[in-house]
């Protein structure tokens, strides 16, 4: 384990659990120096040892390792826990980040990827783990538009915008976090079934709706390489 100096009692504890020891020892420096408490595990085995005896906040999951797989001790431990997992592996196709979500994954993240957008998905993770302070607000205004999360509804003053199903569906998924940034899988919805490109091109024909140039959005901006944010008014 690496406990930063200075460490706060109620930094985040993460499990790295990965069979490449120099990846282990990246990512445990690395998170370590953004303010989590980490512990790492070879395999799967030594993982549930940890568990057995330690609390975790998220556990950062590789796929491909020998023995039992990363999938494998996902779905063991979705059995009995609700700890977030974010899966890490080196397979970019769909199969595989389906799986991952059909498991109960909470996010996926292919190597090689940015260090910095490792952090950003464990911070969103972490942000949608914790409960919640307020009673969720019913509605979330941007510009002149205010979107009813309940009813599902868009309006403009009186005027409602047509949307459809899957339109719907992503801006209840982006105002339910408002200005947080949200990956495209998440916003893919039905377990993933929907690609990531398919995503992109439902946000274009929501914009369209709602911005007043789609080309430089206001209120649903991309956060590149990740996914996009609602940026909301108070």
């Amino acid at each position: 384990m690496i406990l930063p100096a200075k460490l706060p009692d109620d930094a985040p504890h993460l499990l790295v659990v990965d069979d490449d020891r120099r990846i282990r020892d990246l990512l445990s420096r690395f998170l370590a120096g953004e303010g989590y408490r980490v512990s790492t595990a070879e395999t799967a085995a030594d993982a549930r040892t940890k568990l057995s005896g330690l609390s975790f906040d998220l556990l950062i999951l590789d796929v491909m390792m020998p023995g039992e797989s990363g999938f494998d001790l996902a779905k063991a431990i979705r059995g009995n826990s609700s700890v977030p997992i974010l899966m890490l592996t080196a397979r970019d196709a769909a199969e595989s980040r389906i799986k991952g979500l059909e498991i109960g994954a909470d996010d996926y993240l292919s190597k090689p990827f940015e260090p910095r957008e490792l952090s950003l998905r464990i911070a969103n993770i972490l942000k949608r783990a914790q409960p919640a302070a307020n009673p969720p607000a019913e509605s979330v205004r941007f510009g002149p538009f205010v979107y009813h999360l309940a009813r599902g509804e868009l309006r403009r003053g009186e005027e409602i915008i047509r949307l459809t199903d899957r339109e719907r569906e992503m801006l209840r998924i982006l105002a339910g976090t408002p200005g947080e940034t949200v990956s495209r899988m998440a916003l893919a919805g039905n377990g993933g079934t929907v690609s990531e490109r398919a995503v992109d091109v439902q946000v274009n024909r929501l914009r369209r709706k709602i911005e007043r140039n789609p080309a430089n959005p206001m209120f649903v901006q991309t956060v590149r390489g990740i996914g996009y944010r609602l940026v909301v008014t108070t």
